[in-house]
């Protein structure tokens, strides 16, 4: 038995408790409450939301509202877009992508929420840079700075273990080794060097590289799933029945698909949106707490568009393109899936160097995102000091993540993901009224300021 298979069956334990009951209902639980508390901000805000994006920054910070988002995408546009949907179809049958709308559409709350905070509670470090994210309204808002601790620890776990690097690497390496046979090691040489250039000039390098990268994958992505849908339109509407229909009944066995239940395609559909969009994992709220604004609603509206356009719209197009395309019976899995459903929706051997081209774009941002995300938890544990150690340990667990079992990386990633989120969302129900107070001063005023009566 070799090491993989030694703790495969461990990790998977962990996971299923990690994952049990508690955190699915606290995750759901806590998205539809703050969606009934802030009157469904996440629909009738949008577009506000979405018109906030093009407005010039105003306020101290590190980056514009619009680069702080970029940032946060660039950590959540990941793989789980790609190799994350593929994965929850071909365990939960198409009904998972059902579950990963829910999980969107309640965790577009949950992400404004915890943006919001993020502002509120963000302080100044000792180098000058905005600090913020769940362990500053944590200790400083709910008062609990050993909650806070715990939650910086497993955000370090997250960034060496789960998202940041493993998931990454491992999914580039698969890609690049069947579209274009380039040795794994040669993969991860290169991606290697690649991170060390940009993360070692710190969070302005970083969020430079994703403004430019993060709007004009996510296009060219959207622009040829859209051709391949367009292509099998007459697949279209049959593929969003069944995957609505697979959501709330069992999903028989056929060819490489082993069958699944409804719970199956539920807990894989949650636990693979929150990997894909991050909503109250606490991720995002470290890059908002950057954002040159001094009002903590406007970036939480700002930030909410980030799961809006990763899941409901990036998953969807990846899932639909994998349903009506028949692949996610067949016996491919993860990226080559994908590669197999873009090679036949767009009947040509082009769609799987496109799934390549977007795969490696969108796993090398994620990377340039945790890599942040783990270093501010890092600074929040120790301060300033190790920063080297930290920058250096993550290099090498990118050297190293190609050569990784897939299945041991995404038990791996869902764990340390679940215990990332637990303290945030405890934090979110702590602080629950903060949010509630914020966002209705914010909007009584704005509209006092247009000349409309506030009732009171």
């Amino acid at each position: 038995m070799n090491f993989n298979e030694l703790l495969q069956p461990i990790i998977a334990q962990a996971n299923a408790i990690v994952w049990g009951p508690l955190t699915l209902c606290l995750l759901v639980g806590t998205g539809i409450y703050l969606t009934v508390k802030l009157r469904f901000i996440q629909i009738w805000r949008l577009p506000m939301a979405i018109g906030l994006l093009f407005k010039p920054a105003q306020g101290k910070g590190d980056l514009t509202p619009f680069a702080a988002l970029c940032t946060a995408l660039s950590a959540t546009i990941g793989t789980g877009n790609i190799v994350g949907v593929a994965t929850a179809i071909k365990i939960g049958g198409p009904g998972a992508l059902f579950w990963m709308w829910m999980a969107a559409l309640f965790g577009m709350a949950t992400k404004y929420a915890e943006c919001l905070l993020a502002v509120k509670y963000r302080t100044t470090d000792s180098r000058g840079q905005i600090a913020g994210g769940p362990m500053y309204y944590i200790e400083r808002g709910l008062k609990l700075p050993w909650l806070a601790k715990l939650f910086a620890t497993f955000g370090v776990g997250v960034a060496f273990f789960g998202i940041g690097t493993f998931a990454q690497v491992n999914a580039i390496s698969d890609a690049m080794v069947i579209a274009f046979d380039v040795p794994t090691w040669v993969t991860a040489l290169v991606l290697t060097i690649l991170v060390a250039c940009v993360t070692l000039g710190g969070v302005k390098r970083i969020a430079a590289v994703a403004q430019k990268l993060v709007p004009t994958m996510a296009l060219g992505y959207v622009l040829a799933c859209l051709w391949i849908l367009a292509s099998n339109s007459e697949q279209l509407l049959p593929a969003i029945h069944l995957v609505v229909e697979s959501a709330f009944t069992p999903v028989s066995a056929a060819g490489g698909f082993l069958g699944a239940t409804m719970a199956q395609a539920l807990q894989i559909g949650i636990a693979r949106g929150v990997f894909s969009n991050e909503s109250g994992l606490g991720s995002a709220p470290i890059a908002a707490a950057a954002a040159k604004t001094n009002e903590p609603v406007k970036q939480g509206l700002v930030s909410m568009t980030g799961t809006f356009f990763d899941t409901l719209v990036i998953c969807t197009m990846t899932g639909l393109v994998l349903i009506l395309t028949g692949v996610w019976q067949g016996d491919a899995a993860g990226a080559a899936m994908t590669s197999a459903a873009f090679s036949q929706g767009g009947a040509s051997v082009i769609g799987q160097y496109m799934v390549t081209i977007a795969l490696v774009c969108f796993a090398f941002t994620t990377i340039l995102g945790w890599h942040y995300y783990g270093e501010r938890c890092w600074y929040y544990l120790v301060g300033d000091k190790g920063r080297r150690g930290y920058q250096f340990t993550f290099l090498a667990l990118i050297a190293v993540g190609a050569f990784i079992q897939l299945d041991l990386i995404w038990l791996l990633a869902d764990t340390v993901n679940g215990l990332m989120a637990i303290p945030n969302l405890i934090a979110l129900v702590g602080l629950r009224h903060v949010v509630v107070a914020e966002t209705r001063s914010y909007f009584s005023t704005r509209l006092s300021h247009n000349g409309i009566k506030v009732p009171h």
